[in-house]
C-alpha cells in the first residue's frame, strides 16, 4: 500500500505538468480555430506537421528511455554509464537526423507538400531533434525522483508556449502558423539550460558493451514505438494524400485535429500515469507481491479513465464552445478517440510482462497488428467517411493492440485482474454514456448539463460506495 501511495503521488507530480499544462495549452485552441479560419487550412498544416513530429521523435529517442529506467534499476549497472551511453546514441541520431533534413530540406518539403514553406519543415526538425536529446534528461529526474522539478519545467514551457503564443496572434494580429512553430522551437531550447545541474553531477563513461546490450533491449521498443505512433498520429500524416484534394483534406483535418485536442484530456492522464508508472514498476519487479500491486493498479486506472470520459461526454456541448465555429462540425469524433485512447493506456499498463522478462519483441508484434488494422481501415474507408474513419481505425487497431497483449500475456505471466469489478464499470459507463447522448437536443443547455450532472453523480456514487468507503475514511479522521 506504501508503494501505491508513493505511485500515486508521483502521478499527482506528473499530472501537475501534464494534465495541468495542457489543460493550459487549451486556451491555444481556441486562439487558433478564433484566429485561423479553417477554411484556408491553416490548423490542417499544424495537425499534419505535428505528426510526422511525433513519429521522428519516436525515432530520434530510439527507445533509451524505457531502456534507461531497465538498466539503470540493474545491481551490475552503474546508472551513470547507462545514462551517458543513452545520451550519446540520442544526441547523435539527432545530429544526423538534422543534417540529413538541412541538406535535402527541397525534395522532402515538396515530397510533404510545402514547396513554398522551406523554413515549416526545418524549423520542426530542430524542435524534434531537441525534444529528443532532452528526452533522458527528464528520464533522469525520473529516475532520481524529482518530480517537482519534472512538473515545473514541463509547466515552465507551457507558460512560455501560451504567452509568446498569445503576444504573437492575440496582441499583433498575425494568422501565419509559421510562429507556432517559432515559439515552439524557442520554448524548447530555453527549457535545456536547466538540465545543467543534473548533467554537470554525471560521471560521464560511454560503454561499447552496455550499448550492445542495451540496443538488443531497446531496438524492439523503437519498433513498438514507432508501431505505436503511428497508430496515434498516421491518420494526420496521410490523411491529404489519400483525399484527391489535398487543399480540401487540410481543410477537414484542421477540423479534426481541434476536435481531436478535445479527446486528448484522455491523453494527458494516461501520459501522467505513464511518467510515474514505468519507473515505478520496474522498481518494483523484485517485490513477491508485485502481481497483486499492477493487478490494482490496472483497476484504479481503468475506474478513473472512465470517470474522466463520462466527465468530458457530460459536459460536451459546453467544452465545444473553445472551439471557433467552423471547427466544431467533427465534435462527435471526441467520444471515440476518447474510448481509444482508454484502451491505449490499457495496453501500456499490460506491456510491462514482456518488458520484465526483455521479451519487448512481442510488444513490437502487437502494435505491428494494431497498426495493419489502423492502416488498412484508413486506406479503405477515408475516402469514403472521412475523419470518421480516423476516429473508428484508432480505436480498431488500439482495441487490437490491447486485447493480443492480454490474452498473450495470461499464457506467458499471468496476472489475475479483477475483471468482474472492471467489466461493471465498464458496463456502467456504457449504459450512462448512453443515456447522455440520447438526451433530446432540443432541450437546453442548462438542462442537458443538468441531467447529464445528476447521471455523472450516479457513477461517482458507485465508485465513493464501491471502492472509496466515505464513511470508513470519515470515521478513521474523527478518531484521530
Amino acid at each position: 500500500m506504501a508503494n501505491l501511495k508513493s505511485l500515486a503521488k508521483d502521478t499527482a507530480l506528473y499530472g501537475l505538468s501534464s494534465i495541468v499544462g495542457r489543460f493550459l495549452n487549451y486556451f491555444l485552441v481556441p486562439l487558433y480555430t478564433h484566429v485561423i479560419p479553417a477554411a484556408n487550412g491553416g490548423y490542417g498544416v499544424v495537425t499534419n506537421i505535428y505528426g510526422f513530429t511525433a513519429f521522428f521523435m519516436v525515432i530520434l529517442t530510439f527507445g533509451m528511455e524505457t531502456t534507461f529506467f531497465r538498466y539503470a534499476n540493474k545491481e551490475e549497472e552503474n546508472p551513470d554509464t547507462v545514462f551517458s551511453t543513452a545520451f550519446g546514441v540520442v544526441t547523435g541520431l539527432s545530429l544526423v537526423f538534422l543534417t540529413i533534413i538541412n541538406l535535402f530540406i527541397s525534395p522532402i518539403s515538396e515530397i510533404l507538400g510545402y514547396t513554398d514553406h522551406h523554413s515549416y519543415i526545418q524549423i520542426m526538425a530542430a524542435v524534434v531533434a531537441i525534444d529528443a536529446i532532452q528526452a533522458l534528461p527528464f528520464c533522469l529526474l525520473r529516475f532520481q525522483k524529482k518530480a517537482l522539478k519534472f512538473a515545473i519545467l514541463k509547466l515552465l514551457f507551457i507558460t512560455l508556449n501560451i504567452g509568446l503564443n498569445l503576444f504573437y496572434y492575440l496582441y499583433l494580429g498575425c494568422q501565419d502558423v509559421i510562429y507556432i512553430f517559432a515559439v515552439n522551437l524557442a520554448c524548447t531550447a530555453v527549457i535545456s539550460f536547466f538540465f545543467i545541474p543534473e548533467l554537470s553531477k554525471i560521471k560521464w563513461h560511454f560503454d561499447f558493451a552496455l550499448l550492445k546490450r542495451m540496443l538488443t533491449y531497446s531496438w524492439p521498443i523503437l519498433l513498438l514505438g514507432m508501431v505505436g505512433i503511428l497508430n496515434q498520429t498516421v491518420d494526420k500524416m496521410i490523411y491529404p494524400i489519400v483525399l484527391d484534394d489535398v487543399e480540401e483534406a487540410k481543410v477537414q483535418l484542421g477540423v479534426y485535429g481541434s476536435c481531436f485536442k478535445i479527446a486528448m484530456i484522455m491523453g494527458m492522464i494516461t501520459m501522467a500515469f505513464r511518467y510515474a508508472y514505468e519507473p515505478f514498476v520496474f522498481a518494483q519487479s523484485k517485490d513477491k507481491d508485485k502481481n497483486e500491486t499492477y493487478a490494482i493498479t490496472m483497476k484504479y486506472f481503468i475506474i478513473f479513465t472512465l470517470l474522466a470520459f463520462l466527465c468530458v461526454i457530460a459536459y460536451i456541448d459546453v467544452i465545444q464552445l473553445i472551439l471557433g465555429k467552423d471547427y466544431r462540425e467533427a465534435i462527435g469524433v471526441v467520444p471515440i478517440v476518447m474510448a481509444a485512447e482508454i484502451m491505449m493506456g490499457i495496453y501500456f499498463n499490460l506491456s510491462f510482462w514482456y518488458k520484465l522478462i526483455d521479451k519487448t519483441i512481442y510488444g513490437a508484434w502487437f502494435s505491428i497488428a494494431g497498426c495493419v488494422v489502423l492502416m488498412s481501415i484508413l486506406v479503405i474507408y477515408i475516402p469514403i467517411y472521412g475523419y470518421w474513419a480516423c476516429a473508428w481505425g484508432g480505436l480498431a487497431g488500439y482495441g487490437t493492440s490491447m486485447l493480443l497483449s492480454y490474452f498473450v500475456g495470461q499464457k506467458k505471466n499471468p496476472i489475475k485482474y479483477p475483471l468482474k469489478s472492471i467489466g461493471i464499470y465498464v458496463a456502467l459507463t456504457a449504459v450512462l454514456y448512453i443515456a447522455m447522448i440520447l438526451i433530446p437536443q432540443d432541450w437546453s443547455l442548462i438542462l442537458k448539463t443538468s441531467v447529464n450532472s445528476i447521471l455523472l453523480g450516479i457513477f461517482v456514487s458507485y465508485i465513493l460506495i464501491k471502492d472509496f468507503p466515505v464513511k470508513a475514511i470519515i470515521s478513521k479522521l474523527r478518531k484521530r
